[in-house]
Formats: C-alpha cells, sequence, structure tokens
C-alpha cells in the first residue's frame, strides 16, 4: 500500500474491548540493522561485523532486541489504539535472536481496562516466519481521547551509504608488508596526514623528501608527530620530486607519492628521458570509484593526467584501465567509451574514436576486455536506460570502466560522483616503472588511504607477475 494513501484511524478508551487484537509484519534486513545502529549508537560488532558475530553465541549478526521491540510500539501508534497514545511502561523478554531476512509479526492484544486516566494493559508477543516466538512481554499505556482518522505522512527516503568496496581494498593491501614510499616535498598538513595515516594502517613506509625544517614546521604547526619518519632533505619543490624519483628509480623506494607539489612538478621528474621512471606505456590516471549506488567498483579514466587525447593515446589508456582491472580480479572488465550520444555522429570527435577503438579491439590491438561504445554516460551505467533507448550492447548497463573524452569530462564526471553521489575514489597514476599516488587537498581520509591500498596491491602484482 502506497503510505500516503494509507488511513490511519484510532480507537479512544470507551471504543476499546478486552481481546481487541492489532498486529503489523515486517521483514528485518542487514540495512535495519546497520540503520538502528546509526540511531541509537549502538555499535556492537554483534550486529555489524561479520566476521566477529561468527564467533559469538549466535555464529551470525543478530537484530537489536530493542529494533525488534519497536515493532510493537509501532503498532501501538498506529493500529491499536492507535495515533494519540501514550506510551507508558512496558515490560519484554526476549526469547530468541532475530537474524537478517526473518519476517517478523509483532501482535498486540488488549488484556485490562483501567479508567484511571484511560489506560490500557496490552499483551505483546513477535513471532518469526515459523511461528517461533521471539519476544514477549506486556505494555501500557494510555489511550487517546479523542477520535482521529488522518492520512499517514509519506516518509524521507532513506539510503545507507556503504563502501564496501574500496574496504575490501583496504583490507587486500593491509595483508601484505609496508612498502616504502617516497612523498615528494609533503610540506601541508595533507600530504603528511596521509603518510602517517597510511604508515599506521601498514601500508607504507614514509620517506618525506623535501625542505626538513619546512616539512617539521608544518607538522609541529599541526600536531603530527612524525619524528619516527625517514626525512631525505631537498631544498625546493622540483629537487625534491627529483629526489623522490632517483629513491625509487635506485630501489630505495617501491612507491611514489604526490605531497604538497604540482601534479606536473612530480610527473616532469617521472617522464624525464635519462633519470625518470618512463616505461614503454603512456602515462594516465584511473580513479577507482565506490558508488553507493552502483553495485561494483567503477573505474574513471583519465581524469587527471592526458588533456585531449587522441585515437592511439586513449588505445594506451584503456589498455592500463584494463590492466588494473584485472589486477583487482575483474577478469573481463567491461568499457564503456563515454560521449555525449550513443550513435556515431561525424561532427563529434569521441564518437568516432569511440568506434575506432572499438574496432581496434577487435583487431586485438586492445586486449583483455569488451568494449563498446560511443555510450551516453546513463546508457553505460543503466541497463534501463539502455532498454529505453533500444540499445543491445554487452557493456550497457554493466560497465566496470568508463573511458571518458577529455580531462575536463573526467574531471567533473569524477567530482560529480563524489560530491554529489557520496563516492569515495582511490586515485593512481599508471604507465610508470611504479604505481604512483596522486591525492588532492580536497580528499577526505578514506580516499588517501584507498589510494596507498591501490598502489600497494598493484606494486605486490607488479612483483608476483
Amino acid at each position: 500500500m502506497d503510505i500516503t494513501t494509507e488511513l490511519l484511524e484510532n480507537r479512544i478508551f470507551d471504543d476499546i474491548a478486552l481481546g481487541d487484537s492489532a498486529s503489523m509484519t515486517r521483514q528485518i534486513t542487514l540495512d535495519d540493522i546497520a540503520l538502528f545502529s546509526v540511531i541509537s549508537g549502538d555499535i556492537n560488532p554483534a550486529h555489524l561485523d561479520a566476521e566477529y558475530a561468527a564467533t559469538d553465541l549466535f555464529h551470525h549478526i543478530i537484530a537489536q532486541g530493542v529494533l525488534t521491540a519497536g515493532l510493537i510500539s509501532a503498532v501501538l501508534g498506529t493500529k491499536l489504539p492507535g495515533p494519540g497514545t501514550i506510551y507508558l511502561s512496558q515490560e519484554l523478554r526476549f526469547l530468541a535472536p532475530v537474524s537478517p531476512g526473518d519476517t517478523i509479526t509483532a501482535a498486540v492484544s488488549v488484556s485490562e481496562k483501567i479508567p484511571q486516566n484511560h489506560r490500557v494493559i496490552l499483551d505483546c508477543a513477535c513471532r518469526n516466519q515459523h511461528g517461533a516466538l521471539v519476544l514477549q512481554g506486556t505494555a501500557t499505556v494510555k489511550a487517546p481521547e479523542q477520535k482521529v482518522s488522518r492520512h499517514a505522512m509519506a516518509l524521507p527516503e532513506v539510503r545507507l551509504l556503504r563502501h564496501e568496496h574500496l574496504r575490501t581494498l583496504l583490507s587486500r593491501a593491509g595483508a601484505g608488508e609496508p612498502l616504502p614510499t617516497a612523498i615528494a616535498h609533503p610540506c601541508d598538513e595533507t600530504s603528511l596526514l596521509a603518510a602517517l595515516e597510511a604508515a599506521r594502517a601498514g601500508l607504507i613506509t614514509p620517506i618525506l623528501v623535501g625542505p626538513v625544517d619546512k616539512i617539521r614546521a608544518v607538522a609541529a604547526a599541526h600536531g603530527l608527530d612524525i619524528t619516527a619518519l625517514r626525512i631525505e632533505p631537498a631544498p625546493h619543490s622540483h629537487a625534491a620530486a627529483a629526489r623522490a624519483v632517483e629513491l625509487v628509480r635506485t630501489g630505495r623506494a617501491r612507491l611514489l607519492m604526490k605531497g604538497s607539489l604540482h601534479t606536473d612538478e612530480l610527473l616532469h621528474e617521472v617522464t624525464a628521458a635519462q633519470t625518470g621512471l618512463r616505461t614503454g606505456k603512456r602515462l594516465s590516471h584511473v580513479y577507482v570509484m565506490d558508488v553507493p549506488s552502483y553495485p561494483k567498483p567503477l573505474l574513471v579514466t583519465d581524469a587527471a593526467i592526458n588533456i585531449a587525447p587522441d585515437l592511439e593515446d586513449k588505445a594506451h589508456i584503456i589498455q592500463n584501465a584494463v590492466d588494473l582491472a584485472h589486477v583487482l580480479g575483474i577478469a573481463a572488465p567491461r568499457v564503456a567509451i563515454l560521449a555525449a550520444v550513443e550513435t556515431v555522429n561525424p561532427a563529434m570527435q569521441a564518437t568516432l574514436d569511440a568506434a575506432a577503438l572499438c574496432k581496434m579491439a577487435e583487431r586485438g590491438q586492445i586486449t583483455g576486455a569488451v568494449l563498446d561504445g560511443p555510450l551516453a554516460f546513463d546508457n553505460a551505467i543503466s541497463a534501463t536506460a539502455a532498454a529505453q533507448k533500444s540499445i543491445a550492447s554487452p557493456v550497457a548497463g554493466l560497465a566496470d570502466i568508463l573511458v571518458v573524452p577529455n580531462i575536463e569530462s573526467g574531471n567533473i564526471l569524477a567530482k560529480q560522483l563524489t560530491f554529489l553521489a557520496n563516492a569515495d575514489a582511490a586515485g593512481i597514476v599508471l604507465g610508470a616503472s611504479v604505481p604512483i599516488i596522486l591525492t588532492s587537498r580536497a580528499d577526505d581520509a578514506r580516499t588517501r588511504m584507498a589510494s596507498c591500498a591501490l598502489a600497494v596491491i598493484l606494486a605486490g602484482a607488479a612483483k608476483g607477475a
């Protein structure tokens, strides 16, 4: 029933008879349990942590007892006696656990009427889908004095923002040894904090590269303890970039991380012909995004390095992202090549490039993935949108990788997902001899940690290859 059309009618004291009863049925979900924890502050791991719950008394997550008791309150407040009821007291016994997926029927029955103050005592019981009693007791209420009949208010839509994909990434990365990581010019709070957080998580062993006095002054100003961290002296940002790259090239660091210098400064040293970290691949950037409303990780490329890539550049960008997807366990990633429309239009270069890239994949010039394009963004991530436009595609609605036409569109897309869709993102530069961690001052702690975790996983995969 649409809640906006549901009619709530109460029973005043004189209309209530002994034996009158009412009930409601609801399935308890993991989201219900999590939302109750958010509201109540009850973060008992028995209700939230499957790994812990497996070792507890019932060996699986269970609902909070008061969540089940809340169904009794709902019956009293909406059905019997209904709107206007004042809940005075209750006595409940919790007889069996309620698990996610259980369907609970809450029922109340009038057992006593006390004219003084219009009090009503009701027997209460909750049973699961098997008829087993999970809760039993009594409730005392003050019945309403005036008749009420009104439509129920529409409830706000509630969505829980889960970031399970990046949590899995962090768990996987934290299983290994911390990797020595050269951090170029960490001369602000954000970059120093990122180094400390990743070190505490066991992901990296930071090597701070830059002006020693400035780094220590920033740490002191923000109350950051860096006494355990190694500092490699470099007089300014250019020198710090060069020294950090040298540490990686000579094997004294296995990862490279951007500090508070400009990205161009760092990449200038990375791409230097004789002293850099170039390979035969093109440098490109990938965001691995955890979008709460999307059922799997979403890779967006390139939103940070290649300004206006041509066809050949895009082929390299796609291959880098596909190789990353393989490391993340996506065996045959679905690649959506984005444009403003889903048809080839000679006046729109992005659509021509998309068609050519698909043909290149057919000819083996891009391997390890399923490509389709041009696809508009809605068609790439929504099967419903694709169906409405009669698009038959193995990628539409199922994309793992979104390839954007240029840096502007990629940057806008990634930031929209972050700030409007509450996505978390791990950012990484691929194509150099080691992964390069790029973080922004606007990134939160979870994003910085996830970026480090992604680099650690890539470095481990490269070592084992």
